[in-house]
């Protein structure tokens, strides 16, 4: 009887203690997947984060060509010779003094600088008030510089402001000032576009 007794209860702590190796087997199987699914997730946020900051880093902190900066420049400058050139026309025609011609001059560059810029973003499918502020968030601070320098020489030129349409003198002088504009903005934009700001605003609705 004593030995029945010892073989059942050697059989039975035999068989729990397969079922415990069994259940250790099956706990460590678990937490070893379970752990490598979260490892695996935590590695894929890991990697779309990663990326996340990667764009941002190209969008706001990424190098911006001269190229770029240059061509962004040269869009203000188109918009602010016009406006000028069509003030100093207009001024001169109704016989108006020197500072009210420089005025209206001034007042239409930034007319027909926002006006290219607002063309380009109404064209893609912009409703006009969004465009509106993005053309001002765009130009304001490059044709407000552009301007500055112009007029700066025109005004600094010895007879410069008196020349009429019909001078040289007002036509060269005219267009070193806007080449002084061109160079000396330039860098400014570069600065603007690197930073997210200025013509950087106006990518995202060229694309």
């Amino acid at each position: 009887m004593q030995h029945e007794t010892h073989a059942a209860h050697d059989r039975h702590g035999h068989e729990g203690h397969h079922d415990h190796a069994q259940h250790a087997q099956h706990a460590g199987h678990d937490h070893t997947a379970h752990a490598g699914h979260d490892n695996h997730g935590a590695h894929a946020d890991h990697g779309a984060h990663a990326g996340h900051d990667a764009h941002a880093h190209h969008q706001h902190g990424g190098k911006v060509s001269w190229a770029m900066a240059a061509q962004a420049t040269l869009h203000c400058l188109t918009g602010c010779a016009i406006g000028e050139i069509l003030g100093m026309i207009i001024g001169t025609a109704l016989g108006w003094g020197n500072m009210p011609t420089m005025a209206l001059a001034i007042v239409l560059a930034f007319f027909f600088g926002y006006a290219l810029t607002l063309r380009g973003i109404l064209k893609a499918g912009v409703d006009f008030r969004t465009a509106f502020k993005v053309a001002l968030a765009a130009d304001t601070l490059s044709i407000a510089v552009m301007e500055i320098i112009d007029n700066g020489v025109i005004a600094l030129w010895p007879g410069a402001m008196d020349a009429h349409l019909t001078d040289a003198l007002f036509w060269i002088v005219l267009a070193i000032a806007l080449g002084a504009a061109f160079v000396l903005t330039t860098p400014v934009n570069k600065w603007m576009i690197g930073r997210g700001k200025g013509h950087a605003v106006v990518h995202q609705y060229h694309h």
